[in-house]
């Protein structure tokens, strides 16, 4: 987020100034129209479509209103210039073609949708007819408050919200017998496939230390603590991450059993097991929080098989793990990776698999369905050569 950035606007014959808030890394709005419940949908999207962005000032309510029927009003111009449903719809020549196009059209939602923007107070309030209170939520995103009035677009805000409840809540990790709290901006494990790939591999043989490389949530590192492993080192680049993690750890009671550090992949020193669970796609984020998700030029994948042999104890193991949907993408090939395995000086010993259970591989509409319906999650068990 670029805290320091300020946007201006005009209102009432007046010229106006606020923070602008945007955790996606949007650009200042140029033009801002300010706007009430007296705006349609229609002359809403309109705008939005045109570059100029919203300022709300009419009910809370009704702006989450206007923003559902936005989003209805992107479907209906995607079907009408042949998008999907459409009468000159076309299959993507390539699944890499479909994956691009469909990062497009999410990145084009996003654009359009997030020019409507809500005034927050400098103690996180809306000044809105039935808003909420979401300083909380705005707190564990972005800290104390600061006294600075800002601008946000309601859809970041629902995110910030959303988030929140989730939080609070908590997501249920079987392997753990627990839940885990997952902060704003850190990866949530409900893809739990890979969490019970780790709970359930035999453990290397005198094993003593374990690092957990990239925690995130710290999901990995708890597992690998309630296994038994007497020592694990956790690391993170992220200062949300390690806050998450170590709040998580606290929580299930596994804080003194794990060391959290802030570092750029590995700690000093070597393990018997080294585990990394990096983000599965190579692909460029179109913003900050989809780090989790896309790694450019699979820069910490490379980055791991490239220095995980000179962090490995003897005889000890590294478990990457890893969903083969970039290779069913046509984004990276088996072939590449098994060359980066080998260039780094390892070997496979054993390649563990299971079936994803989200929703979307049951979704004959999702644009990638193919390719989902395809994926395996693998543990693979390196050693050095």
């Amino acid at each position: 987020m670029n805290a320091a950035a300020e946007v201006q606007w005009e209102e009432n014959g007046a010229t106006h100034r606020a923070r602008w808030r945007s955790e996606s890394g949007a650009p200042v709005p140029r033009r801002i129209v300010v706007a009430d419940d007296s705006l349609n949908a229609d002359a809403a999207f309109r705008l939005a479509c045109e570059g100029t962005a919203i300022l709300w000032r009419g009910d809370f309510h009704n702006a989450r209103q206007l923003l559902q029927a936005m989003n209805r009003r992107i479907g209906r111009k995607a079907v009408r210039k042949g998008g999907k449903g459409g009468k000159d719809d076309k299959p993507a020549a390539t699944p890499a073609q479909a994956f691009h196009l469909h990062r497009q059209a999410q990145a084009q939602r996003a654009r359009t949708l997030g020019m409507l923007l809500l005034p927050l107070e400098g103690d996180y309030r809306i000044p809105l007819r039935r808003a909420p209170d979401v300083a909380e939520a705005c707190g564990e995103a972005w800290g104390a408050a600061d006294g600075q009035p800002a601008l946000v677009s309601l859809r970041e805000l629902l995110g910030l919200i959303g988030a929140h409840e989730w939080r609070r809540k908590g997501v249920e990790v079987p392997a753990l017998g627990g839940r885990l709290h997952v902060h704003y901006g850190v990866f949530s494990p409900l893809r739990g496939e890979y969490v019970d790939l780790v709970a359930k591999a035999s453990l290397p043989a005198g094993l003593r230390t374990a690092f957990d490389i990239g925690t995130g949530s710290g999901v990995l590192a708890a597992v690998l603590a309630r296994r038994g492993v007497g020592r694990v080192v956790a690391t993170d680049q992220d200062e949300r991450a390690l806050a998450c993690a170590a709040d998580n750890l606290a929580r299930l009671k596994l804080a003194q059993k794990v060391e959290l550090q802030q570092v750029d992949l590995f700690p000093e020193g070597r393990a018997e097991l080294v585990v990394c669970n990096p983000p599965w796609l190579p692909a460029k984020p179109s913003a900050p929080l989809e780090y989790a998700i896309y790694d450019p030029d699979s820069r910490m994948l490379r980055g791991f098989l490239a220095g995980l042999a000179a962090h490995l104890a003897p005889g000890g193991e590294g478990w990457l793990l890893i969903s083969d949907l970039a290779e069913h993408l046509g984004l990276r090939s088996r072939e590449t990776l098994l060359g980066w395995i080998a260039d780094a000086g390892l070997l496979v010993r054993e390649r563990l698999d299971i079936r994803p259970r989200h929703p979307k591989v049951m979704d004959e509409d999702d644009p990638l369905h193919a390719a989902r319906a395809a994926e395996l999650t693998s543990l693979w068990r390196l050693a050095a050569a």
